[in-house]
């Protein structure tokens, strides 16, 4: 039996519309809520995964023509060059000595480091016979200058001494050296640091500089081993980030950032700045507002916290010594205790040099293999910067690069007072990132930060120019090295037939 007609139907349809619309809005609130809240803190746990490549992968190999490096007479002399700095200014400075040299056409001498050693010092943290291997097809490289006899006299060349200008062109070592090259028959450029352009227009070169970082600079077995048993520790708990955690001296005083220590701290500072760099009037509140200050410890938890990240979160600490000590790592150790560095997890005292770069080697290949990477300071060649572009080769690997420009007002509206909405706003600047994907080179980013689309290729690729060559470097150079002697047998054959078919005409 029916209770009422369709009228009565509809005007209960109606009574029960406005409570419906009001479930409704309550659920879609609720849901955002959620969203919001789990986008918030989703952002963070997925990025523990690789980052959406888009078919894009890492690829040096060239994809034009290479010839093979010239013969030792076909050399036009010989390059020699001293990498002044630390870890990674060294290593940028070698694959820049690496393309001098083929752009010259010269035979390379093993580059000097910064410690006044050779490589095949037993310091020497490189892998020098997998280097020299790796580069067979692109340079020639050589362990010394060699002797020649003048008089009756036998004594190595003399290399005559250049300093090269700071970012030079690629037609700077096309004349000015070539020349003095071809004059002495050595040149030694020294220093070595920043002295060959970023932006070079050849493709061609810019992966070769690729194939150095990310395929010839392999850090001796020892470290290597190192390095692969702290990552198993770290891993056999779950997921584990490495923060480099840039709060040291030298960075301090030449960011000019000093107003947070103490009267006696901010005398050492002073004091570094004026032995150790130019004089200039700096303003700490004006430094900070432009991103030009480190982060500080603390800074780094509440960034991380306000991400989603809870104490429970393992943490790999790359650092030298924090200037300031405990009492700046005091409340980040409050939020994050599970902190770890290579002296507390790693299976021994490390093998150090002088220059502690075992140990920087270490930090870096940990850095570089953990599940998240987050630098606090980013700059020319150094660690960070570095680490950011091998991680992107590496397979586009999570990295979180705080903006710290974007943070500076959020903090400082903090300290003075003003918290209200400060885990949002972190938010909103944090997760409006690539978080290490693919994306456009844009100044001041450095090539060494970032190497996309050169030393990329896409898979399905429209463009010709960004399709996938084989995944073997060594085997596209081997067979063009294999195709370049052929053909010069091929030469060597028809010329000598030639021969033959003139002197049978003579006879």
């Amino acid at each position: 039996m029916r209770r009422g007609g369709p009228g009565e139907a509809s005007l209960h349809r109606r009574r029960r519309g406005p409570g419906r619309l009001w479930v409704a809005v309550a659920a879609l609130v609720a849901g955002t809520i959620w969203l919001c809240s789990s986008s918030s803190l989703g952002l963070a746990r997925p990025s523990y995964r690789f980052q959406n490549s888009n078919g894009w992968r890492a690829s040096s190999a060239p994809r034009s023509y290479w010839p093979p490096p010239p013969t030792e007479s076909e050399s036009n002399g010989y390059l020699r060059v001293r990498c002044n700095g630390g870890l990674n200014q060294q290593r940028s400075a070698i694959c820049n000595a690496v393309v001098a040299a083929r752009i010259m056409n010269a035979t390379l001498v093993l580059p000097e480091l910064d410690t006044n050693s050779f490589w095949r010092d037993e310091r020497c943290i490189y892998d020098v016979p997998h280097f020299i291997k790796t580069l067979k097809y692109d340079v020639r490289i050589v362990m010394g200058v060699p002797e020649i006899t003048k008089n009756g006299k036998t004594k190595k060349l003399k290399a005559h001494q250049i300093r090269p200008p700071r970012d030079a062109p690629v037609t700077w070592y096309t004349t000015v050296a070539l020349e003095e090259m071809k004059k002495y028959g050595a040149i030694y450029l020294t220093p070595f640091s920043h002295r060959l352009a970023e932006d070079i227009d050849d493709a061609e070169l810019q992966r070769l500089r690729c194939r150095v970082n990310y395929h010839a600079l392999r850090f001796k077995p020892h470290i290597m081993k190192t390095s692969s048993e702290i990552v198993s520790k770290l891993r056999s708990e779950g997921h584990f980030m490495s923060i480099h955690l840039r709060f040291e001296m030298d960075m301090l005083a030449f960011a000019g950032c000093i107003d947070i220590f103490t009267p006696q701290e901010q005398k050492i500072l002073i004091k570094y700045r004026k032995e150790n760099f130019a004089e200039k009037k700096l303003v700490y509140r004006e430094r900070r507002l432009i991103g030009k200050c480190p982060l500080t410890p603390e800074e780094v938890g509440l960034i991380l916290r306000a991400m989603g990240f809870d104490n429970t979160t393992r943490i790999y600490l790359a650092s030298g010594e924090l200037f300031g000590g405990k009492r700046f790592m005091k409340p980040f150790k409050a939020m994050f205790p599970r902190l770890e560095n290579h002296s507390t997890v790693g299976p021994g005292k490390l093998e150090e040099n002088t220059r502690g770069l075992a140990g920087s080697a270490v930090d870096y290949m940990v850095c570089l293999l953990s599940d998240i990477f987050i630098p606090t300071y980013d700059g020319p060649s150094n660690f960070a910067n570095n680490l950011m572009g091998h991680r992107l080769y590496y397979g586009f690997r999570t990295t979180i690069t705080p903006n710290r420009k974007a943070l500076a007002p959020i903090f400082m509206d903090r300290e003075e007072g003003r918290a209200a909405g400060f885990e949002e706003r972190v938010r909103q600047v944090m997760f409006n990132t690539h978080f290490g994907g693919p994306h456009k080179r844009i100044h001041p980013e450095s090539f060494f930060t970032n190497s996309w689309p050169e030393c990329f290729c896409q898979t399905n690729a429209r463009n010709r120019a960004d399709q996938c060559p084989p995944d073997n470097i060594n085997d596209v150079l081997e067979s063009r090295f294999q195709s370049e002697e052929d053909m010069e047998e091929v030469k060597a054959t028809n010329q000598t037939d030639s021969t033959s078919q003139t002197e049978e005409t003579m006879i």
